[in-house]
């Protein structure tokens, strides 16, 4: 009797892995066309509604990075939490999360802030931050870490984008980290509710 186990990768977080093989494959596209790809597909910014692809780049702005620094530090997070948190919730409601966390920032970025390119996946990433603070609620209680994390973290945003002149885009941040927060306490109910 052979004990031989064969080591083998295991594709624990497919919403996850995608996710960042798109980023990946976006940097690459960014890159070969000298940034062209991330003007045309992969950031946001204040364009004809009738152009097709504004409507496009309100989600995928979140594939598109400034530079690997940019990438590697969002990856790495999404990396971390991300596979936790598609155990928990599942691979489409974290899919969800994504969307509504891009969504919501391109949007307002659109909206408000007309002379600003945003790209990136912060929004993402503080969404996942947020919602896996309160991964483990139980009758409606709000946990004391949830509380904490999300003082903390909305304290150090808006003291960075007051006090802190940077090319970060402290909004996405915060509606980011604001929608990991709403909808993980509306999918908590409703797995509580089930």
């Amino acid at each position: 009797m052979s004990t031989d186990k064969k080591l083998r990768l295991s594709f624990n977080a497919p919403v996850v892995l995608g996710f960042v093989g798109v980023c990946l494959v976006s940097m690459a596209l960014n890159l070969i066309t000298g940034g062209a790809s991330n003007r045309t597909l992969f950031s946001v910014y204040r364009a004809p509604l009738s152009d097709p692809l504004t409507w496009l780049r309100m989600v995928c702005h979140v594939f598109g990075h400034a530079d690997w620094n940019h990438l590697l530090g969002n990856m790495m997070y999404v990396l971390l939490l991300g596979p936790m948190l598609e155990e928990k919730y599942g691979g489409r409601d974290l899919a969800l999360v994504m969307l509504a966390a891009a969504l919501l920032t391109g949007l307002v970025n659109f909206l408000f802030f007309p002379g600003t390119m945003l790209l990136g996946a912060s929004g993402v990433v503080f969404a996942m931050i947020l919602l896996s603070s309160i991964t483990r609620t139980r009758d409606g209680s709000i946990p004391v870490t949830f509380v904490l994390v999300a003082l903390l973290y909305i304290g150090q945003q808006v003291w960075q984008a007051v006090a802190v002149r940077e090319n970060v885009s402290y909004m996405a941040h915060i509606l980011g980290g604001a929608v990991g927060a709403a909808l993980g306490f509306g999918l908590n109910k409703i797995k509580i509710g089930r």
